[in-house]
């Protein structure tokens, strides 16, 4: 894969759903598609073959958090990502919008090495990995309604755990859902604390959605 084939790959995808990817972030997005191909013949990060320029991967990968971006304001400073894993959504997400603050929390050692050396490598100021399970922050006053902005893909979605996640998010605050179409529809219908705002497609060949709820305010 060279640098151009790349750029053509990503532009084409990027093309695909609406949106124009600047040739630095083009750049940023391709040493971090490059690091996680090399880290993936290590350990399991994704089932993708990154050898291969999948449009499945890149939409999985690359486009659903450049999708997810256009869904942010500008009120938004911190960013809290749970599950990380192979550093998407969180990543792409921070290099779309930088000035954001970025926690990934990562329970496997492995895989929080890896996100830590991705921040290396990309030079990303204000982002930070804790090893940790997510339900172990919450036990810490500092952690709870700290942050604008909560992603979450890959881990379970079940009722209790979205209750006990929506205690990070500071009144006010957004949770992104990255879902399949049949999830996205459940979560719609489920009684949480949080208000639902509003689901959007994100890749069409995946079938995945964006589901945005926003923690209430005082009254």
């Amino acid at each position: 894969m060279t640098s151009r084939e790349f750029a053509r790959k990503l532009e084409e995808r990027a093309g695909q759903a609406g949106l124009l990817v600047s040739a630095e972030l083009s750049s940023h997005l391709e040493t971090y598609y490059r690091l996680l191909k090399t880290w993936n013949q290590k350990i399991n990060l994704t089932a993708f073959n990154l050898s291969e320029l999948s449009a499945h991967s890149f939409d999985r990968l690359l486009i659903e958090p450049l999708v997810a971006a256009r869904h942010t304001n500008s009120d938004l400073k911190s960013m809290l990502d749970i599950g990380s894993g192979n550093g998407s959504p969180a990543i792409p997400l921070k290099l779309a919008i930088p000035h954001l603050s970025l926690l990934m929390v990562e329970s496997k050692t492995r895989k929080a090495v890896f996100l830590k050396e991705a921040i290396r490598a990309l030079a990303l100021l204000n982002a930070e990995v804790v090893t940790n399970r997510y339900e172990e922050l919450l036990k810490h006053e500092k952690f709870q309604e700290a942050w604008d902005l909560i992603t979450i893909r890959a881990i379970r979605l079940e009722e209790k755990s979205l209750i006990d996640v929506q205690r990070f998010l500071r009144p006010g605050g957004l949770l992104f859902l990255f879902l399949n179409s049949r999830s996205a529809k459940l979560l719609e219908e489920t009684a949480l604390p949080l208000i639902w705002k509003s689901t959007h497609p994100l890749a069409q060949a995946l079938h995945s959605h964006l589901a945005v709820f926003q923690k209430p305010r005082p009254k």
